[in-house]
């Protein structure tokens, strides 16, 4: 059986990406969490990571490091990671990998934290290009492919790479078109991320740097952590 090794499910967008795939494929999987602040320091992730960071996949002796590397290992071994039809195979993947590498403003402005509810005081202009680059990407998709999901009727890789934008368009109260907000809505409501996002609500370890650089741009409007 796979183990995949994450870290927190409140703050770590990467290891959220592998995890809900597998869950969403009923793929096999031992999760193993390992919060971040046992990393500060320590080398711990070193142990079993080679870039000590998460995510990281173990197959019996074999390690998979980095999201988009372990999709596609998974993908070897298991049908339906990708959509079998080559058009949307092609676009899913190339929509994974913009969101692999790209929208650098959405990462730096609005970082993920699933139990925040915030608003952004202003919104600068990078950000609002990704936002636009977003909803033409997932217009485009779900227009060609007939969705509901990204590239097709079946939940992909791509749509997994995409949830925790859904959660950050939640979070921080950000404003999408009809069609984005319904996308963003679904992937919500999927079974597999809302299993993540409930189990997020429930953690406890706080990032104190993390929170304040949210709350340092935005207004709080709400807490839903316990």
């Amino acid at each position: 059986m796979y183990e995949l090794i994450i870290a927190n499910k409140n703050y770590s967008s990467w290891s959220m990406r592998p995890w809900v795939l597998l869950r969403a494929r009923d793929i096999p999987f031992k999760e193993h969490l390992l919060p971040f602040h046992l990393n500060h320091g320590s080398g711990d992730f070193h142990k079993f990571s080679p870039t000590g960071r998460v995510p990281c996949l173990a197959d019996a002796d074999l390690r998979v490091w980095d999201s988009l590397a372990i999709v596609e290992y998974v993908a070897e071994r298991h049908p339906g990671v990708w959509p079998a039809a080559a058009a949307a195979r092609a676009f899913a993947r190339s929509a994974a990998a913009e969101m692999h590498s790209g929208f650098t403003a959405l990462r730096t402005h609005c970082s993920m934290n699933i139990g925040l509810r915030l608003r952004l005081r202003t919104q600068p202009p990078e950000l609002a290009r990704d936002l636009a680059r977003l909803q033409e990407l997932w217009g485009e998709g779900l227009s060609r492919f007939g969705g509901p999901w990204l590239a097709g009727s079946e939940f992909s890789a791509a749509d997994a790479f995409y949830a925790p934008v859904a959660t950050r368009v939640q979070t921080w109260s950000l404003d999408v078109d009809a069609g984005s907000r319904g996308y963003v809505e679904r992937l919500l409501a999927h079974p597999a991320v809302k299993e993540w996002t409930d189990a997020a609500l429930l953690e406890t370890f706080r990032d104190e740097g993390h929170e304040r650089e949210c709350l340092a741009s935005a207004e709080l409007i709400q807490d839903l952590r316990r």
